[in-house]
This record gives C-alpha cells, structure tokens and sequence, in this order.
C-alpha cells in the first residue's frame, strides 16, 4: 500500500488535514442559492426532510503528480452543505479515489470502462469529473467505449481500503 501512497504526497497531506468551509457557505441560506459557479451536479432527490444534492467543482491538477488531481465534493442537504476536498489519480495503471467518511480515509481503486453499479457509481462520476472534466455529469456506464480509446483496460478489479483516522 505505501508503494500505492507513495507518489501521492502533497496531496495526500490535502485530505487529512481539516476542510474548513469557505466564508460564502452560510448555515441560515437556501444551500441551493449558495451553489458555486461551476457546480456540476452529480445527484439530486428529493426525501421528507428535504432537497439533497451532491456535486462537484474546481478539479486541479496536482502540482507534484502529474496524474493527480483534487476536487470539491459538496454535498447538500435540507439542514446545509457539507465540503470535501477528494484527490483522484487518473492514471490508466492505477486509477482510484482518496476521500474521507468521518474520521476514516478511503482508498477506492476503481476500473474506468469496467462494469458500474449503484455501489461504485459516485466514485466513477467524481473520477470522471476530475480527470476529464468534459465528461462531468455524465453517465460514467456510457462512458466505457471512451475509457477504452483513452488506454484504460476495463479490467482492473475495483476494491476499497479503510484507513482509521485519529481517534481524538
């Protein structure tokens, strides 16, 4: 695994490190009049409590890896928004998602062009989001034939580690 983490440095160090929201998220606001330009959506629907929505905006290159990249991840809810900062290395030998749930990071080796289903759909969106932005908010199981012509196989086995965060 450290082979695996090894070239993702500065970025790695992005994610365990705390998000603060940024100034414009206001608790007391509409989440959807707080939407940043450039928000892809990604899901919407609808519960008793309320409209949920997650999407994406400003992917960036890594500046340390060139097969890197970092998005926002914002996730909106009826009671305000949540943000997160996901790194994503978009190369064909090891394509994968770093995100976080709570405390925990998830190291989410993915398979561009492989089989999608409800389980791995999110994290395919977000990968499509980041290294090819053209493709944001597309269906990533349509986008197979074009993972394919870009060098990825389709045959990578998709699997996911959880590394305990800190306990305090």
């Amino acid at each position: 695994m450290a082979r695996l983490l090894l070239p993702w440095g500065a970025s790695l160090a992005l994610l365990l490190a705390p998000l603060a929201a940024p100034a414009q998220v206001d608790p007391f606001r509409n989440p959807v009049e707080q939407r940043p330009a450039g928000l892809v959506l990604l899901r919407q629907w609808q519960t008793m409590e309320g409209g949920h929505a997650i999407g994406v905006y400003d992917a960036k290159p890594d500046p340390n890896d060139a097969e890197a990249r970092t998005i926002v991840v914002w996730v909106e809810e009826p009671a305000g928004v949540k943000l997160a900062v996901d790194t994503i290395r978009c190369s064909p030998a090891a394509p994968m998602r770093l995100t976080r749930l709570g405390r925990s990071l998830l190291i989410r080796e993915l398979n561009p062009g492989g089989t999608i289903s409800e389980v791995n759909r999110l994290d395919h969106q977000v990968w499509w989001a980041a290294c090819f932005p053209e493709q944001a908010g597309k269906d990533p199981a349509q986008l197979a034939p074009l993972a394919r012509r870009l060098g990825y196989s389709g045959k990578l086995r998709e699997q996911q580690q959880v590394l305990p965060g800190n306990s305090r």
